[in-house]
């Protein structure tokens, strides 16, 4: 059986870098090409401090025929929302899966990628966490809000390091839409300042600051008691193996889809 091909746009930095590392200790996966602004033409390997592995770093303005050329089963991508919207369309269309990790995404972004997907009949997980552990923390998350319903707030934490750039977090507003959508509904607000009495919505508050990987606090605060589900994240690390598994499971799947990771993990 071959191996899967495996590809990354943003191969230079640093989520790059681990995935790269990530795909070389996984049995049966290879890296096929890589894509970044910087590093054009030097071995992928060699930058990011491995053996060299004969994959040099392309343009992506290149992406589709490198792609197609290399026969690229699945392109990981946690980049930026301006690249990955420009990207995922070209790679969907020269039949390659997605995995997209990018936040910040616009809802037309994410219309027009799926729409690439289901037209060009490939297949893409698009998750705003990899992460196994937050995988369950979003099904806890899911529990309360069905068994606590409108008598309780609540209110969702979240902080990250400060070179991140979009704010509030994929992971905070994913929790937000589960929360609301068992509760029937629920408006958000993003911090608050002033005369704001609270009604019936959802707070979400976003802290930047260091090298903090992630953390997520959902509180459910009611009368004399709350409750809080927490999720910290200690390295990278953590959202490069999810995004690695995503990548194995993908190529076997229904295509024209688009999957999320509560899928890959069920």
């Amino acid at each position: 059986m071959s191996n899967t091909k495996i590809a990354l746009v943003g191969a230079c930095g640093k989520m790059g870098s681990l995935i790269i590392r990530r795909v070389l200790a996984t049995e049966g996966a290879e890296i096929s090409a890589a894509f970044d602004l910087i590093n054009i033409g030097k071995d992928i390997g060699e930058v990011v401090g491995v053996d060299k592995l004969g994959v040099p770093v392309s343009d992506p303005k290149d992406l589709s025929a490198v792609l197609k050329e290399t026969k690229t089963d699945v392109l990981i991508d946690f980049t930026i929302a301006p690249a990955t919207a420009a990207n995922a369309p070209v790679a969907a269309e020269a039949g390659v899966n997605l995995i997209i990790g990018t936040t910040g995404l616009s809802a037309e972004q994410k219309t027009n990628i799926t729409e690439a997907v289901i037209k060009n009949n490939v297949s893409a997980v698009i998750s705003s966490n990899y992460s196994i552990g937050v995988g369950v923390f979003f099904k806890l998350v899911k529990e309360a809000a069905k068994y606590l319903g409108d008598e309780y707030d609540v209110e969702i934490i979240e902080a990250h390091h400060n070179q991140k750039k979009d704010a509030p977090s994929g992971t905070a507003i994913t929790a937000a839409e589960i929360i609301s959508k068992e509760m029937g509904g629920k408006d958000f607000v993003y911090g608050r300042e002033g005369i704001c009495p609270r009604g019936k919505e959802i707070g979400i508050h976003a802290v930047r600051g260091g090298d903090i990987v992630g953390d997520h606090t959902v509180m459910f605060v009611g009368n004399s008691e709350r409750i809080e589900l927490r999720h910290q994240a200690h390295s990278r690390e953590i959202f490069v193996g999810g995004a690695v598994m995503a990548a194995m499971w993908l190529p076997s799947r229904k295509k024209g889809v688009v999957y999320e990771m509560s899928d890959v993990l069920n």
